[in-house]
């Protein structure tokens, strides 16, 4: 099958607020709860890797879910934004489209993983960037094909994904109203230091 569309954009826009992440900004708050800046990084590291292996079918049978207790590599400044690429690659080749796929312990039709994989690209580029006072720009493709994705998302949440959805103006930018379908409030910003 052939490649439905393309992760680069997002690739580049999340490798783009890597490079912007500072050391002091590592244990900064995220939008996330009880998640720091250095666990959303370390998820992203492994992340990238889980979904470039579903793309090359190698995790067929033996993915894990992930977790947020790994600890961050002290190479991520050139690991994260490898992995962004090679994870492109992969889902560039026709085969990758094929059948199912399997990242997280979780096996899906291959568009439709992709589609996941793009949603975490898009999702967690904007976790970090609002997390460590960065803009973060989303190709308005990526967004309409995550509208779709996500346009029936129970109003509860889905555990270990999303929370509840949080409501968003209909008016709002496209972003944060796919924001608001991931349980994210897109008003959010890191609380300001205390001042003494």
């Amino acid at each position: 099958m052939q490649p439905q569309f393309d992760l680069a954009a997002a690739a580049r826009s999340l490798a783009t607020v890597v490079e912007g992440i500072t050391d002091d900004q590592l244990s900064a708050p995220t939008p996330c709860a009880d998640t720091v800046v250095s666990q959303m990084l370390s998820h992203v590291v492994g992340l990238t890797e889980a979904f470039r292996q579903a793309a090359t079918k190698e995790s067929a049978g033996q993915s894990a879910p992930p977790s947020l207790d790994i600890p961050l590599p002290a190479d991520w400044r050139t690991l994260a934004p490898a992995r962004l690429t090679a994870l492109t690659a992969a889902w560039h080749a026709p085969e990758a489209w094929d059948g199912d796929a399997e990242a997280g312990g979780i096996v899906l039709p291959a568009p439709v993983m992709a589609t996941v994989a793009l949603d975490e690209l898009v999702i967690h580029g904007w976790d970090l960037a609002v997390s460590t006072g960065q803009s973060f720009g989303a190709d308005p493709r990526d967004l309409a094909i995550l509208r779709e994705f996500l346009r029936e998302t129970d109003p509860e949440g889905t555990p270990g994904l999303f929370g509840p959805v949080v409501e968003v103006d209909a008016a709002a930018p496209e972003l944060d109203r796919l924001l608001g379908l991931t349980g994210r409030d897109p008003a959010w910003r890191p609380a300001a230091p205390a001042v003494s």
